[in-house]
């Protein structure tokens, strides 16, 4: 640990300088940003972040995290952060996340199920008009250019990239229609605060209950994304049943003012849209930046996308491509799905 990071842990932890520090990295993430678990001889510990303000989201984390905490949304309590240095220390949560209990018992997993699913609602249901702009920045919202740019990210990061499928300008362009409408038709939907990453591992399980964390890329946006998110998660695999129960638990919890019909359509769109944006980060951390665990969850991903897919008429060029993509996986890579190339 470099001597000035040494310096401010133990400022915020209120040890005395002579105390000594140990820093064990913990494990890579895709949001270019450095985690260690800083324990000292008390077997107190923290977690330290070293983060990269080029990511401009990365510099958010701590002042979204204050206000989450503020409106009982259950995230790590900061315990410092030095802008200058780029550093943040938050509570130590522990290993255990959502994703861990992917086996367990159906009740167990459903338990903590609910209640993530209640406390999403709880930041879903935030006004934005009570939002404190000016106290806690955010990424700009959902609109048509981020839209736009998460299904490029799918087709350059991936389509091309992964699957080096080349597409002709008629099919291209009818895609292109397609997943345009589908932007519209989620901005024309409710809007509200959204986590952007709400998947099983940034969902850690803390003395019994859920705790958010990854909330950097928080903004305003369909809640149907979150919903497409952590529902249509790649990392755990959830029978239909399940699925439609857990949706059903914050259904009821929630007042979009929606039927059920609807409410169910706009969350597979949402989850189409999603699974893009996940098989485009996928690609880009695989293969461009190195990360080939992420290569992993390919399949499942794509199998997410084609069953997302097909519970809408409204998108079938984009699940004839999910098609020709899963084709190449199996075919071109010429290994076991799940497997790396």
């Amino acid at each position: 640990m470099r001597p000035e990071v040494a310096r401010f842990a133990r400022k915020v932890l209120g040890l005395e300088d002579s105390t000594a520090l140990q820093a064990a990295p913990l494990g890579k993430r895709g949001s270019d940003r450095a985690f260690f678990r800083v324990t000292w001889p008390s077997k107190g510990s923290a977690i330290l972040i070293d983060y990269d303000p080029k990511r401009q989201e990365n510099c958010y984390y701590a002042s979204i995290a204050h206000f989450l905490e503020g409106i009982d949304v259950p995230v790590p309590h900061v315990l410092g952060h030095d802008p200058a240095s780029h550093l943040v220390v938050t509570e130590d949560l522990g290993e255990t996340d959502l994703w861990s209990f992917r086996g367990s018992q159906t009740d167990l997993r459903e338990g903590l199920y609910r209640q993530t699913l209640s406390a999403v609602q709880r930041f879903h249901s935030f006004p934005e008009k009570e939002f404190p702009k000016k106290r806690v920045p955010l990424m700009e919202p959902f609109d048509r250019h981020l839209y736009q740019w998460e299904r490029d990210y799918f087709r350059g990061h991936f389509v091309k990239e992964v699957c080096h499928i080349v597409l002709n300008l008629p099919f291209s362009g009818a895609l292109e229609t397609e997943l345009s409408r589908l932007a519209d038709r989620l901005m024309a939907g409710p809007r509200c605060l959204v986590h952007r990453d709400l998947q099983s591992q940034n969902v850690m399980i803390h003395r019994g209950r859920p705790v958010f964390i990854d909330f950097q890329g928080m903004r305003f946006g369909s809640p149907f994304y979150d919903l497409g998110s952590f529902l249509c998660d790649p990392y755990v695999e959830l029978t239909d049943e399940e699925r439609i129960d857990y949706l059903s638990a914050y259904y009821s919890l929630s007042d979009w003012g929606y039927n059920w019909d609807t409410f169910t359509d706009l969350f597979w769109e949402a989850s189409a849209q999603r699974l893009m944006q996940a098989l485009g980060a996928y690609g880009f951390l695989g293969i461009s930046k190195g990360l080939r665990a992420f290569l992993e969850h390919i399949p499942a991903a794509l199998n997410n996308l084609d069953m997302a897919a097909s519970h809408t008429t409204d998108l079938p060029h984009l699940r004839a491509l999910v098609g020709r993509c899963r084709a190449v996986w199996t075919e071109r890579i010429g290994r076991p799905e799940g497997a790396a190339p």
